[in-house]
């Protein structure tokens, strides 16, 4: 007798279960070891069986936890993403998340797990990330106590999201449907009820009337109704009151009087507010889920960015054969190719070729940019119309790309203050809810005994604790959904609330307000030639330079219109100081004054200002020009400068640099505080300062040379770029490279805000007026389904209408980034 290959028990005589694995196909002892070794291989973990020191132990049914939960147990199959070794981190999807009530269950019961450092669930992404030590807990320990409290969830895989959202929402819309059919089917039943008069009736067609509006509420009660009864059972056995409650509380009431109502053959009966009651409410469910769909669609996009495999060139370049691999294995220095159409799998370097690249999904840019040999290119970036060679520079896991989507993935998992706060009033707000019913019925039952069984059930089905607890996270997701669109990444969730708190608004001067990269500001002609000629000939020596400076002046020629390359003979570089050339027969100099003085065989005597970096020119004959660089603002700078001062907050230039150059860049902006010559140490103490004479402070940095004050900041911004998406240390990275993103970033705060405030009103209004109305008796439990249903769909579309964007105006040059345009043309 053959032993299964699972868990090692006999196979019965006669048993057909086998599975493949390797390539080989195994035997099976029963049904449940087969489809526990299919979900194995399905999901790609064979290696379980390599890898193995024993057979897998056997369990009942009910105790059977998923095979992908025990596989994430192997250590070579979790990220050492935590604070040191002995921790871990990863994300889950979890299934059934409801309401606020669900977030604070699951974050309570996890946290007391021993061994588990950190807990965030987001509600309307359904991911969990979870920090755990390795020493004391593991995956699977996590996802069977998530079990125990009723919520089915898998390690985080998009396209198995993906399916389960897709699950849901077909799930919903059939338990939409019946219940809809139910709601029309009982109306026709009871409507001719509502309109006889008073014992124009008979009495056996009205009791068929009511045994028929039972039977068709049937369907509607047992099936479209679930997730209400299912949600309040785990509430309930958890020990804490959910939205579910009231709602399953209410639905059973109005059932079971009206059961009692319809064998009694007297009373009121409610079959058709019922019906309406779970229609509607499945109707808000549903636009909730669309809600969160939309919601999360960003990083859905993301993540479908991101290739699962790639053409490597193992032999490159002397052998130009191709291998399909996982983008997953590709490593540093690795070749490959890169297709039209296709994803750019890792970051990289090109080799070979040049295309235009489309990094709308990274920045935001909806130009496709040409990028040639030696260009960088950040993984996720698309190939758009040649196909071309590179140099993997990073593990596609480290990619720009996946960079994002980890910063992605984690903003939303935190939650800010307003959020925190909705959570715990809707919280009490049920508890008091079910007291409050409670009181009334009890009053009822003493005034008018015959009111008090609908009255009670209005109350319930009338309060609307999911629209509090949606007011918040529904508008702040539609929020960010909107700013990652337009390339801005929120990582702290506090970032828009304190944004719009700000009082002063501190910006870093290189690679923020200006461009981090030198550009021609002045061209003064020192001989008799022209200013064009005299650009002509400095790019001309420049065009075999890579040296920054060298690249401005040919950039800056780039721009004027009738430049034409001259012939140049014998180029000699020399370091630190400039190059020389001969041209038509004459030697040239272009560099350092005392450079091209040793040629010239004077001194120049028109010195440069100290804010700018000569570049001088001349022969053996003289003097020609004097070429002033540097850094070099950007287009939006002075707008966002007026934009911040318009509003009313303090704006500070904070800066590293001389102080000459520090004051012209603020004078140019019109910024009245400029302190230049300041140390990070210094940055860090004087943010400080003005935090204890109590100013919220928002800083502005290139997010590379100013951790420690981007960190101390009550908010801060980085300018984004590449690799160093790792190595930022601020609460919102502006993607695109353009600043004007920092005046949208504070516009969404303000609406995002004002929507969350208008949601709260709502719902804290239509309470306050509702349910003191059911309570009176004015509304009947039909009248009470409807408001209930309204008010949560008002709250979800206000909230969604954050997702359309004002494209501000902003110009770039062709890599993306809004730089001052040069005023050569009017030099003299």
């Amino acid at each position: 007798m053959s032993s299964c290959f699972h868990c090692n028990l006999p196979v019965p005589p006669g048993s057909h279960w086998q599975v493949t694995v390797d390539a080989v196909v195994q035997p099976m002892c029963c049904p449940g070891c087969a489809a526990v070794a299919q979900s194995i291989v399905d999901n790609g973990f064979s290696d379980y069986y390599r890898s193995r020191e024993g057979f897998a132990a056997t369990a009942t049914q009910d105790g059977l936890i998923p095979p992908e939960l025990k596989l994430y147990d192997l250590p070579y199959l979790q990220d050492d993403t935590g604070a040191d070794a002995s921790s871990a981190d990863a994300i889950f999807l979890v299934d059934g998340i409801r309401c606020a009530a669900c977030v604070w269950l699951i974050e309570r019961r996890l946290a007391r797990l021993p061994g588990v450092q950190a807990v965030n669930m987001n509600a309307t992404t359904e991911r969990l990330q979870v920090s755990w030590d390795r020493q004391r807990c593991k995956p699977s320990d996590i996802l069977t106590s998530l079990r125990e409290i009723g919520y089915i969830a898998y390690p985080y895989d998009p396209v198995r999201h993906g399916a389960q959202l897709d699950r849901a929402r077909k799930t919903l819309f059939r338990q939409l449907f019946i219940a809809g059919l139910s709601m029309m089917q009982v109306m026709m039943y009871v409507l001719p009820t509502y309109m006889a008069d008073a014992g124009s009736m008979d009495a056996d067609i009205g009791s068929l009337m009511q045994w028929a509006s039972l039977l068709l509420t049937l369907p509607a009660l047992l099936y479209s109704a679930q997730p209400f009864f299912r949600g309040a059972w785990v509430n309930l056995k958890s020990r804490t009151l959910g939205m579910d409650v009231p709602v399953a509380l209410g639905i059973g009431a109005a059932f079971i009087g009206s059961v009692v109502a319809t064998v009694r053959g007297t009373g009121e009966v409610y079959f058709d507010s019922i019906t309406m009651f779970i229609f509607l409410l499945l109707c808000s469910r549903y636009l909730e889920l669309a809600a969160r769909r939309k919601a999360a669609s960003a990083l859905n996009t993301l993540q479908h960015a991101l290739p699962a495999s790639a053409w490597a060139m193992p032999g490159y370049p002397d052998d130009r054969t191709l291998m399909l691999m996982a983008a997953s294995q590709l490593r540093e220095g690795d070749v490959i190719l890169v297709r039209p159409g296709e994803a750019i799998a890792a970051d990289g370097i090109i080799l070979e070729g040049d295309s235009a690249v489309d990094l709308s999904l990274l920045t935001g840019e909806s130009r496709a940019l040409h990028r040639d040999v030696g260009a960088r290119l950040p993984g996720g970036a698309v190939n758009a119309t040649q196909p071309i060679v590179v140099r993997v520079t990073q593990a596609a896991r480290d990619s720009t790309l996946s960079i994002l989507v980890k910063l992605i993935e984690r903003a939303g998992q935190g939650k800010p203050q307003l959020a925190l706060w909705a959570d715990r009033v809707a919280a009490w707000f049920v508890g008091a809810l079910l007291l409050f019913a409670l009181v009334v019925f009890c009053f009822w039952q003493w005034v008018d005994s015959s009111r008090a069984w609908p009255i009670a059930i209005a109350v319930l089905v009338v309060s609307c604790p999911c629209a509090l607890s949606l007011a918040t996270p529904t508008a702040l997701a539609a929020a960010t959904d909107r700013l990652v669109r337009r390339g801005i990444l929120i990582v702290r969730p506090h970032v828009l609330e304190t944004l719009h708190r700000a009082t002063h608004i501190i910006f870093d001067k290189t690679g923020t307000l200006t461009a981090g990269k030198p550009v021609l500001r002045h061209l003064e002609t020192l001989g008799g030639r022209s200013r064009d000629w005299c650009l002509q000939l400095a790019a001309t020596l420049e065009k075999s330079s890579a040296h920054p400076l060298g690249l401005a002046i040919v950039a800056a020629a780039d721009g004027v219109a009738g430049i034409v390359e001259l012939a140049v003979d014998a180029v000699r570089h020399d370091a630190g100081r400039g190059l020389e050339a001969t041209i038509d027969g004459l030697q040239y100099r272009l560099g350092s004054a005392a450079f091209v003085a040793e040629l010239v065989g004077t001194a120049p005597t028109d010195l440069a200002p100290a804010e700018v970096t000569p570049v001088y020119l001349g022969s053996s004959n003289g003097w020609l020009a004097r070429f002033d660089l540097a850094d070099g603002l950007r287009t939006d700078a002075r707008d966002v400068i007026r934009y911040f001062q318009a509003s009313g907050r303090t704006v500070i230039l904070l800066s590293g640099d001389q102080q000459t150059v520090t004051q012209t860049v603020a004078d140019e902006l019109g910024i009245a505080t400029a302190l230049g010559e300041s140390l990070p140490d210094q940055k860090l103490a004087y943010v400080q300062a003005l935090q204890r004479d109590g100013a919220i402070v928002a800083m502005v940095g290139d997010g590379i040379n100013d951790a420690a004050v981007l960190s101390a900041a009550d908010v801060s911004f980085a300018m984004g770029g590449g690799t160093a998406l790792a190595q930022l240390h601020a609460d919102c990275v502006l993607l695109s490279g353009v600043l004007a993103s920092l005046s949208e970033v504070d516009v969404t705060a303000a609406q995002t805000l004002a929507v969350i405030r208008q949601n709260l009103w709502w719902a804290t209004l239509y309470n306050v007026i509702a349910i003191p109305a059911a309570a009176l008796g004015w509304l009947n439990p039909w009248m009470t389904g409807i408001g209930m249903s309204v008010s949560s769909a008002v709250v979800v579309l206000n909230a969604l209408r954050l997702r359309r964007a004002v494209r501000l105006p902003v110009s770039t040059q062709d890599d993306g980034t809004a730089i001052r345009p040069l005023p050569v043309a009017s030099a003299g």
